[in-house]
């Protein structure tokens, strides 16, 4: 399998690589799509039902495309490679850098949400609809929470990059394989959770060498990724779709398993292969536009989408049609305008947080950084278990966040500054 990946290293890129800037971009806008159109609502009068169009038999093979997680890790590895790399200010420094800019963007998301429910419940608002809004509005966060771990553990992996290249994805796919055999051999799903680890880190692996253009052979990389996780499906406790379903006993995404690892190595020998042909296409004023927006957009589409389904479905009780059917695709462009037509005026408002204030920050050292990291890793995770319903939860997590980013402008004592100046 390493032959498919490495190949002799060629120098790392000295600018932005348009590429992993389309796979981003893609990437957000796909996920946002998905979430905007999977939803089978409907309301009757006390509870809001919530299913998936993906549910519908056959179709589960759309999100072995559509379920682009692995392919945002992936962009996101590269991105890292190439920015530590060309960072002049030492590892605790990009640290501190990256955690900005990750997490002060959900201070004016948590400024919305905490009394928000409150308030919507002073007003009349039924409550299971709005418990189930404000609990996925946090549960959306998983994905910075894990990427957060890629973050921090980066400094550590490309070191392991430099000396074993290759052979610290496989040897991450293998601790993925165990964990998988652990799982379903003793019954107990928690111990799947592990793959948090192994499978996205994987995927965040390959990023590394792709910026050192060692991905070699992405064709024969799709194949085997896509071919292993058929088999794997066919032929294993694995369900068909990437994506978690209503009702089903097995999710490859919560936790991650060994199908949603394949599935991610086969997107990324299928986009490296049509590389070429992918920045041919006329997006620079598209990513010129998007680029700095990206994270508004996906903090702020789920909440676009319970201000509609607020009044849509619940105000007006008017149910999605069943996916698939005609009333559904003659509905679609009516749901998708209505939801663009909440989100403009969101990202108009909050794109201004992707980038943090130019505070006179102080030199980090590795402890404070990583102190920091914890807090803001913690903040997210409680948001992403117990979303932004009222209680003390959401506060405590809010609290974590914002002291994570107050410790990254603090300066660091002189023995850190020390060594902070020697690295």
């Amino acid at each position: 399998m390493t032959v498919l990946l490495e190949r002799p290293r060629t120098a790392p890129p000295a600018a932005r690589d348009p590429f992993i800037d389309v796979l981003r971009v893609l990437g957000m806008a796909l996920v946002v799509l998905q979430h905007w159109t999977i939803p089978v609502l409907g309301y009757d009068g006390a509870r809001l039902t919530t299913g998936n169009a993906l549910a519908t038999p056959g179709v589960w093979v759309v999100t072995w495309i559509s379920q682009v997680m692995p392919l945002v890790f992936f962009a996101g590895g590269a991105a890292n490679a190439i920015s530590f790399r060309r960072s002049t200010a030492g590892g605790p420094r990009w640290l501190t850098g990256r955690l900005r800019r990750l997490a002060w963007p959900l201070l004016p998301l948590a400024a919305v949400w905490i009394p928000l429910p409150h308030l919507l419940l002073a007003l009349g608002v039924p409550e299971q609809p709005l418990q189930v809004g404000a609990r996925l509005t946090g549960q959306l966060l998983w994905f910075l929470a894990v990427y957060l771990i890629a973050v921090v553990a980066t400094p550590y992996l490309l070191g392991l990059h430099e000396r074993y290249g290759a052979r610290v994805p496989m040897a991450l796919a293998a601790g993925a394989v165990l964990t998988d055999v652990a799982r379903f051999a003793s019954g107990i799903d928690a111990a799947g959770y592990l793959n948090v680890v192994f499978v996205w880190l994987a995927v965040h692996q390959l990023g590394f060498l792709y910026a050192d253009g060692r991905l070699a052979r992405p064709g024969l990389m799709a194949a085997c990724g896509y071919g292993a996780a058929a088999l794997l499906v066919a032929f294993g406790p694995y369900p068909g779709s990437m994506i978690g379903l209503p009702g089903a006993e097995t999710s490859n995404m919560a936790p991650p398993t060994l199908a949603i690892m394949a599935v991610g190595f086969g997107q990324v020998g299928l986009t490296v292969l049509l590389r070429e042909r992918i920045l041919r296409l006329p997006l620079r004023r598209l990513l010129a536009w998007a680029g700095p927006r990206m994270m508004t957009a996906y903090l702020w589409h789920m909440p676009a989408l319970f201000a509609v389904t607020g009044v849509v479905v619940v105000g007006l009780g008017v149910r999605t049609p069943e996916p698939g059917g005609g009333d559904w695709f003659a509905g679609w462009p009516l749901w998708f305008g209505l939801l663009c037509l909440v989100l403009w005026p969101l990202m108009r408002w909050f794109a201004r947080y992707e980038e943090p204030p130019a505070f006179a920050y102080g030199i980090a050292g590795w402890g404070i950084a990583l102190a920091a990291a914890a807090l803001v890793g913690g903040g997210l995770l409680t948001l992403t278990v117990a979303g932004f319903a009222p209680g003390a939860a959401p506060v405590a997590a809010v609290a974590a966040i914002a002291g994570g980013l107050w410790l990254t402008r603090v300066s660091a004592p002189k023995r850190d500054r020390h060594l902070a100046g020697a690295e």
